[in-house]
């Protein structure tokens, strides 16, 4: 290993102050945000908040200070179903009765996890892996209707927010760190050649975290009553509904149709093949989540094909990258940081997977897409940071920006070729838990 030298610091030193842009730029950080000062304003201008096929959906929701997005953004596709079925203009579905089987759910998972590393040291990658991730808000597609499946739906009015639901942070920490008792007891106990006590064990941390998760989100309604106005003001309302019987009835689709589709282009992946992650999940003996990966024209082709069709795609993507909260828009061509500070910065979108520099972290909707001759130039996002940013809740990205930044999206099957309808009775290849892939949408 080299150290940096006393004769590169001064030649790195003279370079710069030879440099009068570098000299300006300095000057003008000193008084302004970065991205100010490096903002093409030419890109707002290309990306007017118009679209050919423009889905009229309900008002944006908001997850305030939790990282359940990919809770509200499945929720607010299912509302749209509903809502047409129904004839219904305004709907919420309870974000807080899925996220509070959730958290009970990874809990049980995550316990079971760490049973299956008992003989591995503690210092192992997935060993590791568990405990430096434990449980959080976060999700993917196949886990939120594993959830739907098994408990179904509710309108909010059910089982509305409440502070803790809403900020997640503190309750997050103490259910760790009472999952985190849990594994160090399993291990203690299993090196002491105490196994048989294990269950007993797992079964008082799982009564203690179905109390907190109550005491801060409520408990669920086992039946309630569904009252709505049409869009014609006329009342309805159906009694003693339980979740189960919302989800069949006012629901009714069969959410084992649609498929987590991803663009993955990194030499570990090959398209049309299908994928699972180890570790990844919450639902024990739930869906297992599969990932088919496709090139970016197919995973385009299938997003159009059920846009127009009118039906609305919830998506994964890294949503810190080149976005803008106040104008509403994502667009890789937004900010020239490389010309700013004359900076090598671009990778590709396989580069930026396997250099972690970039991953899903954020759920959300596409309702729209402007066409020229029939090729997208920009989409239209429903998001789930309310409806005080953006153009009322929702948001615009650069067909670009999917391009590199895009990475699943939840599709019917019917849209899928033939070869890719194949792929899904493969057995899927089993990524590592720390995969780019096998991050959560929170």
């Amino acid at each position: 290993m080299k150290s940096v030298t006393a004769d590169q610091l001064a030649a790195m030193r003279e370079t710069y102050l030879a440099d009068t842009k570098a000299r300006v730029v300095r000057n003008a950080l000193t008084k302004n945000d970065l991205n100010t000062i490096s903002r093409v304003f030419d890109a707002e201008a290309a990306n007017p908040f118009i679209f050919s096929i423009d889905i009229k959906t309900m008002s944006a929701t908001n997850q305030m200070a939790s990282g359940r997005c990919w809770i509200f953004s499945a929720l607010n596709v299912m509302r749209e179903t509903i809502g047409k079925k129904y004839n219904i203009k305004e709907l919420e579905l309870s974000q807080n009765f899925v996220a509070f089987y959730d958290k009970l759910e990874k809990a049980n998972w995550f316990m079971e996890c760490v049973l299956q590393e008992l003989d591995s040291p503690i210092g192992s990658p997935e060993n590791r892996f568990l405990l430096d991730w434990a449980v959080g808000d976060g999700g993917q597609w196949n886990m939120l209707v594993s959830l739907i499946k098994k408990y179904g739906i509710c309108p909010k009015t059910a089982m509305p927010e409440t502070y803790q639901s809403s900020h997640t942070r503190t309750m997050n920490g103490i259910l760790n760190q009472r999952l985190r008792r849990f594994a160090a007891d399993a291990r203690e106990a299993a090196a002491d050649g105490r196994k048989d006590e294990i269950p007993s064990l797992k079964a008082e941390a799982l009564k203690e975290i179905y109390g907190l998760i109550a005491s801060c989100f409520g408990l669920p309604p086992k039946s309630f009553t569904f009252e709505y106005y049409d869009k014609d003001e006329k009342h309805h309302a159906e009694y003693n509904v339980t979740p189960l019987e919302f989800y069949e009835k006012y629901l009714g689709t069969d959410l084992d149709e649609y498929v987590s589709v991803i663009n993955g282009p990194t030499d570990d992946k090959p398209y049309h093949k299908l994928y699972t992650v180890k570790y990844l999940g919450n639902v024990v003996a739930g869906n297992r989540v599969e990932l088919l990966n496709v090139p970016i024209e197919t995973f385009k082709e299938l997003t159009l094909k059920q846009l127009k069709d009118g039906e609305v795609v919830w998506f994964g993507c890294d949503c810190g990258k080149d976005g803008d909260r106040e104008s509403g828009l994502w667009d890789d061509g937004q900010f020239d940081y490389e010309n700013t500070l004359d900076m090598h910065l671009t990778l590709t979108k396989a580069q930026q997977l396997d250099t972690r520099q970039s991953a899903m972290n954020h759920a959300m909707v596409i309702t729209g897409v402007n066409l020229v001759d029939d090729k997208p130039t920009r989409w239209k996002i429903e998001n789930s940071w309310s409806d005080k940013n953006g153009q009322k809740g929702y948001y615009s990205a650069s067909d670009s920006w999917f391009d590199r930044y895009m990475y699943v999206v939840a599709i019917n099957k019917k849209y899928l070729s033939e070869e890719d309808l194949a792929a899904l009775n493969e057995e899927p290849v089993v990524l590592e838990p720390w995969d780019p892939f096998g991050t959560l949408a929170d």
